[in-house]
């Protein structure tokens, strides 16, 4: 928590970008969320609450500004270099164990390093209470992400799919319950950390309902294009001149090999807030009047 990474989540969309309301999540406020119900459901099963706690909050140190469109624009501008691409948990890795504390990392246990990494993708964390934070993670962006929607006026209460809202609950609040409750009897009754199917498929359509719905329109209504734009041409004018890159970040290209000052790049731009990058991104692509 005591991080500059942490502290810079603040500033991060989670799904809308520059929201006038006060009351829509950022990619810190969903963070807090997570750790919230993860070390509940950790707390229920008699596990270790302080490292569900540490994955929770680290497991999206390394997300780009403009939450998942960011991501995919960072993925594809390295895509185009002929690197393997972008993904904000192994961003998040590199965050804790060589950005921070100017290149020294933080002091973090195997176990806490595994449940970020793994706290979403094709592997598995190999603890009980990173798979809790997994799932959890899920949960609260499933149920915030259809609350902020809502308020947004991006969908209405009927469209949400009926079979979900019957067996998980009319609002938020309900649908986490349900999910922790299901979560936390499934995993005592099995001896491991799961769902019961009833529940998985039910949380999985209101998954895959906000893809189809609302990030796809959230995206085009933020001007998406526009982003990703933004942040290709911010990587492709730092990879041609890493002098400007911040002191930290320009050292650690190294003796300017192309693939340490990519990574140097790649850093800087994943590190940056919404509103940094806008800034930073008028500072040299804007042109600027003439001051006597």
């Amino acid at each position: 928590m005591h991080c500059k990474a942490f502290r810079r989540l603040k500033h991060k969309t989670q799904v809308f970008i520059s929201p006038e309301g006060d009351h829509y999540r950022t990619r810190l406020t969903h963070t807090l969320e997570v750790a919230g119900i993860a070390r509940t459901v950790a707390r229920a099963l008699r596990l270790n609450e302080d490292l569900t706690e540490a994955v929770s909050l680290g497991h999206d140190l390394g997300h780009t500004p403009f939450g998942h469109l960011g991501e995919s624009a960072l993925d594809a501008v390295l895509k185009g270099y002929g690197r393997p691409g972008f993904r904000h948990n192994e961003q998040s890795l590199r965050v804790v164990e060589i950005l921070e504390r100017e290149g020294r990392g933080l002091n973090l246990t195997h176990e806490v390093k595994d449940g970020i990494l793994r706290h979403t993708g094709p592997g598995v964390p190999e603890s009980l209470e990173g798979k809790i934070v997994r799932i959890c993670d899920r949960v609260a962006y499933i149920n915030h992400d259809i609350d902020d929607a809502l308020r947004a006026e991006l969908i209405n209460e009927s469209d949400i799919p009926a079979e979900a809202v019957e067996i998980l609950g009319t609002d938020g609040s309900e649908r986490i319950d349900a999910l922790v409750h299901d979560l936390v009897d499934t995993s005592e009754e099995r001896g491991l950390i799961a769902q019961s199917e009833r529940v998985s498929v039910q949380m999985d359509r209101l998954r895959t309902f906000l893809f189809d719905t609302v990030y796809a329109r959230a995206v085009e209504e933020t001007g998406g294009d526009r982003i990703r734009g933004l942040l290709t041409n911010l990587f492709n004018y730092f990879l041609q001149h890493p002098d400007d890159l911040p002191t930290s970040l320009e050292s650690s290209a190294g003796g300017r090999d192309e693939e340490e000052i990519i990574h140097a790049v790649t850093d800087h731009i994943a590190g940056m807030t919404d509103r940094y990058a806008q800034k930073v991104y008028f500072g040299v692509f804007i042109p600027r009047s003439w001051v006597l």
